[in-house]
């Protein structure tokens, strides 16, 4: 690894800080805010980004409830709190003045049930009033409008025993395609020619707070209050040329807005030999949805035309407690936890009349909802076997009713085991194995189990209130090996086991909907880290890699053959190349992105839609334009393009002849990207 000894240096040699709120571990290694010199960071994000072999995880995503650990960040060794800002959002509200430190360690070294593999603990000391802010910009060559009004401007302060974070963000994007689609029949013959394009839009203006109390004598409290509104909108106008037949000319507009809220509190204090945590939270989500579908023929005949609406409102409703205690030498904690999620929708379906109207059909299966009351309670073990191996282990269970409404009305009970056994071995200072053996619930997508409509797809979604959650089984093993001035690196395979695992399935003679289709397995190998060019005499400059490849197999419950996972990934690489200029305040850098992900399969259909083959982008940047980090880009300078195949079949598969195969490929052009940051 390429620093100087007292930037980042094993835990056990570091000095001790004045600032420090707590002592550096005895195994891993810590980096001191003088190791980030050389890139300016603003916050917190940017330090551990540039950690060598180091990326921030959110967990996967999808958990239910809040359950045990998943992320690996920690602030001052405790977990975040709230579900809706991701680690790298509230990281980036951390002025990188208040870092006192960043550990790296081995998550089931600690007393966090959950963790495994390597976490980082962010130590940071809140000296007083601060601000941040981010402007991002940019544009693209076609199809889209300016993204002008994306960013964040926070502001960290304390007051007395009371820290506080009031942050405003707007997270947007603009995108869009251009191209023709070809539609053949089954022998190859062509059909119809398509003009076609896409753009679109989103935002989403959120303002987040949090606040942290300490009342002295380890009794700790924080709140946390988000409030956001979202805001979607896609255009597609397509032009066809059929080979026979009037010109017809296609107007899809898709539309998507409502507000979103998230309040969560928890409340730490001793509590007899041990500390008690109790935690609640109450989220909120409104999605008003409507796609509208017109075709209207060069021959003067009728226009058709479909609406389809959609007005949901999902919430979760949780609270949570935990005690842990230090016992024959071991951390303990039992914990509960009792969810409750819910989901009304009410859809619409309407058909374009001859005078231009449209009239409402028959659609009650898009309307009802779904309760589920789940309770679920663990135990936790985590111990040093020996001076270098530790284990942890958790044991726990969940009960859970879901109860739907409206005309497909049904309810059901559930008990399920789930837990964890993992191993952590650090034999050397720069070495480290662990694994991890893990029972997981999936969770479940409640729209799963009412019907709807994709228009421009021409499919229909039946609904399933038989559906359940996947169980799987888990094993997971990781390595990191530091490679001292060059680098590090980090090798991960993992296996898992499903059950009920869940995708299309058929629904009568002719429907589908998402279901559980059976086991299902999943391997993967991913290699990962940074190697620094110091050693090579280019100073500064490093590579940070990551690369997964996976090999899935699921029965396809249409054909029966077996299959990887829809539209799951299958490997992607993903490289970036940053050179900070010594002795400059410039840096520049480049990045190649591409994945590829496995085909679809429904009842009608089977096709794959993607981007690339590659992603290239190049950037600039200066970390002192008056005090400010002016970052310029540009991205998609490969030419990757978005592309779509599919092939539809005029009755169910298998037995179904093809009605039409269908290929675009679109233009999505260079991508300018400028943000701005600073503090205040």
């Amino acid at each position: 690894m390429q620093c100087a000894p007292a930037f980042a240096q094993d835990a056990a040699d570091e000095p001790a800080s004045e600032t420090a709120v707590s002592a550096a571990p005895a195994n891993g290694q810590s980096y001191e805010p003088a190791y980030f010199e050389q890139f300016a960071p603003r916050n917190a994000r940017d330090m551990v980004a540039r950690i060598p072999g180091f990326s921030i995880s959110d967990g996967g995503g999808g958990q239910r409830g809040l359950g045990q650990a998943t992320g690996n960040v920690l602030i001052n060794g405790k977990r975040f709190s709230g579900k809706s800002e991701s680690l790298r959002d509230q990281l980036s509200r951390i002025p990188a003045a208040d870092v006192v430190r960043i550990d790296i360690v081995e998550g089931a070294t600690l007393d966090i049930p959950g963790l495994t593999g390597q976490v980082a603990n962010v130590i940071v000391n809140n000296t007083g009033a601060s601000g941040q802010f981010r402007w991002n910009t940019g544009f693209r060559a076609h199809n889209t409008e300016a993204q002008l009004y994306g960013g964040e401007v926070s502001l960290t302060g304390k007051s007395g025993a009371l820290d506080f974070t009031v942050a405003l963000s707007n997270r947007n994007d603009r995108f869009g395609a251009d191209g023709p689609n070809i539609l053949t029949d089954g022998t190859g013959a062509l059909i119809e020619t398509q003009d076609t394009k896409f753009s679109g839009k989103f935002d989403n203006p959120k303002l987040a707070t949090n606040f942290t109390y300490d009342f002295g004598g380890d009794v700790l409290a924080h709140f946390n209050a988000s409030y956001g509104e979202d805001f979607f909108s896609r255009n597609e106008p397509e032009t066809g040329f059929p080979v026979s037949g009037p010109v017809r000319t296609r107007d899809l507009r898709t539309y998507e807005d409502g507000p979103e809220y998230e309040l969560s509190a928890d409340l730490a204090f001793p509590l007899g030999p041990g500390a008690l945590k109790l935690i609640a939270l109450e989220r909120f989500e409104r999605d008003n949805f409507s796609t509208q579908l017109m075709d209207s023929f060069d021959d003067g005949s009728d226009p058709e035309g479909f609406r389809f609406t959609q007005i949901g409102e999902a919430g979760e409703r949780i609270g949570r407690f935990e005690y842990g205690w230090n016992m024959w030498s071991s951390d303990w904690q039992i914990s509960g936890e009792a969810a409750f999620n819910r989901l009304n929708r009410v859809s619409g379906l309407f058909e374009l009349a001859p005078d231009g109207t449209f009239t409402q059909l028959a659609f009650p299966e898009g309307t009802g909802g779904v309760r589920e009351s789940r309770y679920d309670g663990s135990l936790s073990f985590g111990t040093q076997l020996t001076p270098k191996l530790s284990l942890q282990a958790i044991a726990g269970a969940e009960y859970s009713q879901i109860e739907q409404t409206g005309v497909a009305a049904n309810a059901r009970t559930f008990l399920r085991p789930k837990g964890s056994l993992a191993l952590a071995w650090n034999p050397a200072d720069d070495f480290d194995l662990s694994l991890e053996l893990r029972r997981q619930v999936g969770q479940l997508s409640f729209g799963d189990f009412l019907a709807s409509v994709a228009l421009d797809d021409g499919n229909e979604n039946a609904g399933n209130n038989e559906l359940v959650p996947d169980q799987s089984w888990k094993l997971d093993f990781e390595m990191n090996k530091r490679l001292g001035a060059w680098g590090s690196a980090k090798l991960t395979i993992g296996h898992a086991w499903f059950e009920d695992f869940i995708d299309f399935f058929p629904v009568g003679a002719t429907g589908e909907a998402r279901g559980n289709i059976g086991n299902a397995q999943r391997t993967s190998v991913g290699l990962s880290g940074t190697i620094k060019l110091d050693p090579l005499g280019i100073n500064g400059a490093q590579i940070e890699a990551n690369g997964v490849r996976r090999w899935m197999r699921v029965t396809d419950p249409f054909v029966g053959v077996t299959r990887p996972f829809s539209r799951d990934t299958v490997a992607f690489l993903d490289l970036d190349f940053r050179h900070d200029i010594p002795g400059s305040d410039i840096a520049y850098g480049a990045s190649l992105f591409t994945e590829e992900n496995a085909p679809y399969s429904r009842r009608f259909e089977i096709g794959r839609d993607f981007e690339g083959p590659s992603f290239v982008s190049l950037f600039v940047e200066h970390k002192d334009v008056m005090g400010l980090t002016v970052n310029a880009s540009v991205g998609n300078v490969a030419g990757a393009r978005q592309k779509n195949f599919r092939t539809v079949f005029a009755d169910p598969r298998p037995g179904g002849d093809v009605l039409f195969n269908e290929q675009s490929d679109r233009r999505i052009g260079p991508m300018f990207r400028f943000s701005v940051s600073g503090n205040f």
